[in-house]
């Protein structure tokens, strides 16, 4: 009987075990997969974004201006001819019609019927043109330039001769094969005239003392004396870095005039004019300077 019942009991005991529930801690945890998906996930969007991110950084842009040399020889001689002829006729009906012809070989179409009337039949006076003076060619749009011109101009009517001079402005057009043609008629224009503009004069400043001044003075007055004849060589011992090109001419130092000194450290800047006689022409000949010496053993141009 006691055997019996410990065999009741052990097989108790192991159903009892049987029911015993295992919890399982590790990955398979609902908040661990929940973490490990969320790591997952940003390492793959931090790939993604490091493959199809746009760099952010400052750009510097710097613009080139390049200049576009822009041959006009073409141009002003078609606008010299084309003056010429234009102003040119004589109180003659064979002249006239010979003028006419000429000019319709630079304008439009349009200009030749605008200018039939220009020269009458019963004109009074006959025209040369002495002087053409280009002012400027400047450019307009593609292809189109403005030409603005002085002509120095004589009228004669009967046994009287006057000049005339006026300046006037035409538009011109350049085809892709560089050929030439009027395209607005002469309109009277301004000449240039002379500018207010005056430079501001430099000043001695009390940088260059006395004795430093009359040493500077003396010595660019033996300088300039021979300065006009000079060879390279001479040159050499009172010039360097090609501070001054030799001369070759036949000019008699007079004056130094109105010399300006200031200093810099080991060096002395000057503003002066030169006076010569031209011994050629006899004319008296000013030529002015800025020039940089230095000195070392003794006074030396250095630019």
């Amino acid at each position: 009987m006691k055997g019996l019942f410990k065999k009741k009991e052990k097989q108790e005991t192991e159903k009892e075990r049987k029911k015993l529930k295992i919890r399982m801690v590790g990955t398979r945890k609902k908040s661990v997969i929940i973490l490990w998906i969320l790591l997952i996930g940003s390492l793959a969007f931090g790939i993604y974004k490091n493959f199809t991110a746009i760099d952010q950084h400052t750009v510097h842009e710097k613009e080139i201006v390049e200049n576009t040399i822009v041959d006009t020889n073409a141009i002003e001689s078609f606008t010299k001819n084309f003056v010429k002829d234009y102003y040119t006729w004589e109180n003659k009906q064979e002249s006239i019609e010979q003028r006419e012809e000429k000019v319709n070989n630079y304008l439009t179409e349009e200009l030749q019927a605008l200018n039939t009337d220009m020269i009458r039949d019963d004109i009074p006076t006959s025209s040369s043109v002495s002087r053409i003076k280009i002012w400027s060619v400047s450019q307009e749009s593609e292809n189109t330039y403005a030409v603005v011109y002085t002509i120095n101009q004589k009228i004669t009517e009967e046994k009287d001769s006057e000049w005339n001079h006026a300046t006037y402005r035409i538009l011109l057009h350049q085809d892709d094969t560089d050929n030439l043609v009027i395209t607005q008629n002469p309109t009277l224009w301004n000449q240039p005239q002379k500018s207010d503009y005056e430079p501001k004069q430099p000043e001695s400043n009390g940088t260059v003392d006395s004795d430093t001044a009359q040493e500077v003075t003396e010595f660019l007055e033996t300088f300039f004396a021979f300065y006009p004849t000079a060879t390279d060589k001479e040159l050499a011992y009172y010039v360097t870095n090609n501070a001054l090109p030799q001369i070759g001419k036949d000019y008699t130092f007079s004056e130094l005039i109105n010399p300006v000194f200031q200093q810099s450290g080991d060096q002395v800047q000057v503003w002066l004019s030169v006076k010569y006689l031209d011994e050629t022409t006899k004319a008296t000949q000013v030529s002015q300077y800025v020039l940089t010496l230095e000195k070392d053993t003794n006074w030396m141009i250095v630019g």
